[in-house]
């Protein structure tokens, strides 16, 4: 940049993307008002990526314009034109005190192009100046989240906890951490409306705590966790793989876990109890012990785990609201709120399941009027009985789930690329490695072919040649989901996690573009996957398509930011009858802008569920009326034609409306589980890349 300014070229080399990185040591700070800016580029060069100023001396006003590339979450790049005046007159001489250096300047016009391009930020917060003691523009940013996951909990939080919770909940996700002072000021709302709501997302994990980042004696901070609502969307598939697993103690157990945020073992246990009772034949009832030992073995699994302890209590002020008996989440008194979910490793005891003096059977439900009393009497009693479980709650262990989501796609892979064997094969590796291995490793530990024909299911016989054969075949497959790493003990295997995600999800971004352009986009997508660069003429020939068409397939993908064009000039001046045009496609930004497809494509679902619900509200709560009074008739033994006249009360074309209204809600719904499915693996796959990287 020429004139009174100084080139983009000394900012930070981060600093024209959207993911700024902490300030340099060597940056320099603003100079006091005394210093001029200087004049000129002193290398006499002209800056690519910048344009002249144009200065108005008559009224001391500068103007910058330039052009400035940015890279959204999505990893789509952009070049982004800006203008920027300010004045040195003395309205503003306080602003050019503070602002004089032209970089910082730049960084504020970055901040702008960012916003604009609809990315919360949030800003850090850096040291005084010492050349002219003013706090510099903030030059670390970091991006939080895009606009569709924030949209995204804030309806999984309405649906879930109410319009309430959702305004607090949403205001922290765009404002990160804030005291409870700046909230109720910022929300408007009143101050035990706002406590509430910060409890209701403590209890279930959602919001952390931690002292203010001002040290000791600040008040306290709260700062909910955008991954940890995103699991509201996988409640359902967490209870289905309980009952798989577990059967129906270990779903229900499961379900009050996730209602309830975190509970003690003895009143999970008696819960649990009391709701298989009430839904046995008259005369049986579930005892403590068989609820206790399937409890025992979702603890022994890893599925789930002791809350964390609070660490020792800090500073807060007289309106920070009580923490709840239970700890949620950790939190550690830092100058940053940790929002890390709690791991196995955070305390010893995270799976140590405690001694529970638990003895009796499940009670059912007093559905009479005169039971009330009755209920009441004995709430005191029972509340005051000890079980020797007192201020041990547990949590379900979202890690652990993830994780057995991830072997079972793996695992369904296998099984749809060769075989049933070879997926048993690869389960039982997976199985013997689940404790071993890290959680962000890229593939399991090694395994000798012994152990695994030890280890293969009693019902499988197959003899030992044919395990080797089987072996040798899942390492010699292009898609490379078992690799060999020795020869000892009969060789050693390994499973490659990485790459079989990686694999996962390059299928998901193929039946994504077949889906949308049709089976030859879909060619030419591949194509340009597994030969990385090719020109116009290329693609047309490997793919055996026409040039019209291939053209216009190619610009297509282009323009949805499937496929990138990069230039490679043979002359510095890019012309371009010498220049090569090579299309691309990368991966990992694909699979990220595909990411928050996903996440809009939910927040649709969810809207247009809202949508149905609220257009048929008063037809839905007659309904339930009527089921309501139909259950209570039951009940009570009534007879057969008590209950026709009942339902006789919803009209013929009320309930073929309301079978069309259910039907298209079931249909919402589970569009809604499968794009979650979509999203789980995409997410594994970025997860997975970044730790394979770091």
């Amino acid at each position: 940049m020429r004139g009174n300014s100084r080139s983009l070229r000394h900012l930070p080399q981060s600093s024209t993307n959207t993911d700024v990185g902490p300030p340099q040591d060597d940056d320099s700070c603003p100079p006091p008002a005394r210093h001029a800016p200087r004049r000129g580029n002193p290398s006499g060069e002209r800056q690519r990526g910048s344009a002249p100023a144009s200065v108005d001396n008559s009224q001391q006003r500068r103007v910058f314009t330039g052009r400035l590339r940015t890279t959204t979450a999505s990893g789509q790049k952009d070049t982004v034109a800006w203008q920027f005046t300010y004045s040195t007159t003395k309205v503003s001489e306080q602003f050019t005190r503070q602002y004089t250096n032209v970089e910082r300047i730049n960084v504020l016009l970055i901040v702008v192009l960012i916003q604009a391009l609809d990315i919360p930020l949030k800003t850090c917060s850096v040291p005084i100046c010492e050349a002219c003691d003013h706090s510099c523009v903030p030059v670390c940013l970091s991006v939080q989240m895009t606009a569709q996951e924030v949209r995204l909990c804030g309806l999984l939080l309405r649906e879930h906890y109410g319009e309430v919770v959702e305004k607090v909940g949403t205001h922290l996700l765009r404002s990160g951490a804030q005291n409870l002072r700046t909230i109720v000021h910022e929300t408007g709302m009143p101050l035990d409306l706002v406590k509430k709501c910060l409890c209701v997302l403590v209890q279930h994990g959602a919001c952390v705590f931690s002292l203010g980042r001002k040290g000791p004696g600040s008040p306290t901070e709260y700062q909910t966790s955008c991954s940890q609502i995103l699991t509201i969307l996988r409640y359902p598939r967490y209870i289905y793989t309980a009952k798989t697993l577990y059967g129906d103690t270990g779903e229900l157990i499961v379900e009050e876990l996730l209602q309830r945020g975190h509970m003690t073992m003895s009143s999970t246990v008696k819960t649990v109890a009391d709701r298989l009772t009430q839904n046995m034949e008259d005369g049986r009832s579930m005892d403590y012990s068989e609820v206790s030992s399937s409890f025992s073995k979702l603890v022994e699994t890893h599925f789930l785990q002791r809350c964390p302890p609070l660490p020792g209590a800090g500073t807060t002020d007289s309106t920070t609201p009580a923490a709840p008996a239970a700890p949620a989440t950790p939190a550690t008194p830092a100058a940053r709120v940790s929002t890390a979910p709690p791991t196995p490793e955070s305390f010893s005891d995270c799976y140590k399941v405690p001694h529970v003096t638990l003895c009796g059977r499940g009670k059912r439900q007093l559905s009479s009027e005169d039971g009330e009393d009755q209920r009441n009497a004995k709430k005191a009693k029972l509340d005051s009985d000890t079980h020797g479980d007192e201020g041990i709650y547990w949590q379900v262990n979202f890690e652990r789930f993830h994780l057995h989501f991830r072997d079972q796609a793996i695992i369904s892979a296998v099984a749809n690329k060769l075989d049933q064997t070879s997926s048993e094969i690869v389960r039982t590796m997976l199985r013997m490695s689940e404790v071993t291995t890290s959680p962000i490793a890229t593939c399991t530990k090694p395994l000798s072919a012994n152990e695994i024909f030890r280890s293969l299911p009693s019902n499988y016989n197959i003899a030992r040649p044919i395990l080797d054969q089987y072996l040798t075949l899942l390492v010699d497959d292009p898609m490379e989901f078992v690799g060999k790493a020795g020869e000892s003990g009969g060789g050693m295997y390994v499973v490659n996690l990485h790459r079989a995600l990686a694999n996962l999800a390059r299928a998901t971004l193929e039946s994504v573009v077949q889906e949308r352009f049709g089976s030859r986009s879909a060619r030419i997508f591949r194509l340009l996957l597994r030969k990385r660069h090719l020109e116009q003429k290329q693609v047309e020939d490997f793919a055996m398509i026409p040039a019209k068409e291939a053209k216009d397939m190619l610009y297509t993908l282009l323009s949805q930011n499937l496929a990138q064009l990069q230039e490679i000039p043979k002359t510095p001046d890019y012309a371009p009858s010498r220049t090569f045009y090579l299309y691309t496609v990368n991966q990992l930004p694909t699979a990220r802008m595909l990411l928050q497809n996903c996440f809009k494509t939910v927040a649709n679902l969810i809207d247009r569920r809202l949508f149905e619900a609220k257009e048929n509200k008063r037809l839905l709560e007659k309904s339930q009326r009527i089921e309501a009074i139909l259950a209570s008739l039951q009940a009570s033994g009534a007879e057969p034609e008590q209950l026709t006249e009942v339902e006789e009360m919803i009209t013929a074309p009320e309930k073929q409306q309301l079978e069309g209204l259910r039907l298209h809600i079931n249909k919402l719904d589970s569009a809604e589980n499968q794009v979650d499915e979509t999203i789980f693996l995409l997410e594994s796959y970025i997860n997975s890349t970044a730790s394979s990287t770091s």
